[in-house]
């Protein structure tokens, strides 16, 4: 989905400005599972603006810019419906975490030890941030469903790398006894 059509949901929620739309990825609902930057934010809120789907009003700041407040017109809430029909296309995970696995023949057991110690820290973190946030999806199933879903893939990363780090561990060990 590019960032054109998330706008454009994001704007479906209520009226906001280019950064309350960043902050929802950022801190929001969509923070575990996409990312969006200024650099795509605003290029695409002005198209949609001049697009006619989405309409900009400024608001007087006191000491600071005027602030631009989006709205989504009729048309811009036909076209995300229209868009969000479109069945998405198959998620893309980047992991750096994972190259490292891949090459973790260079890494010594201490190193490697770290690094899962660390990605476990990371997926309980994560779950522990997804729990406070619980109270915010409300009586929306949509919302308690992403967020279970996102629970849920957190938790099972974490098991699966507490059960099976011994797999890479193991090998870790006997690749650097050979390599010496």
């Amino acid at each position: 989905m590019d960032i054109r059509t998330l706008c454009l949901g994001v704007l479906t929620l209520g009226d906001a400005t280019g950064y309350e739309i960043k902050k929802m990825f950022e801190d929001g609902m969509f923070s575990h599972f996409y990312e969006a930057s200024f650099g795509s934010i605003y290029p695409a809120l002005n198209r949609l603006t001049e697009e006619g789907l989405v309409e900009c009003t400024q608001q007087a700041q006191e000491k600071r810019p005027d602030k631009k407040i989006y709205s989504l017109t009729s048309t811009g809430r036909s076209v995300f419906a229209a868009e969000i029909t479109i069945p998405p296309g198959r998620d893309k995970l980047r992991s750096e975490f994972l190259v490292n696995v891949i090459f973790s023949e260079f890494l010594a057991p201490n190193q490697l030890r770290q690094v899962l110690d660390e990605r476990i820290r990371f997926h309980h973190q994560q779950l522990d941030e997804m729990n406070k946030k619980a109270d915010t999806c409300g009586a929306n199933p949509a919302r308690q469903f992403t967020l279970g879903y996102g629970l849920a893939l957190h938790k099972a990363a974490a098991e699966y790398l507490t059960q099976n780090r011994d797999l890479l561990e193991d090998t870790s060990d006997t690749s650097n006894e050979a390599a010496e």
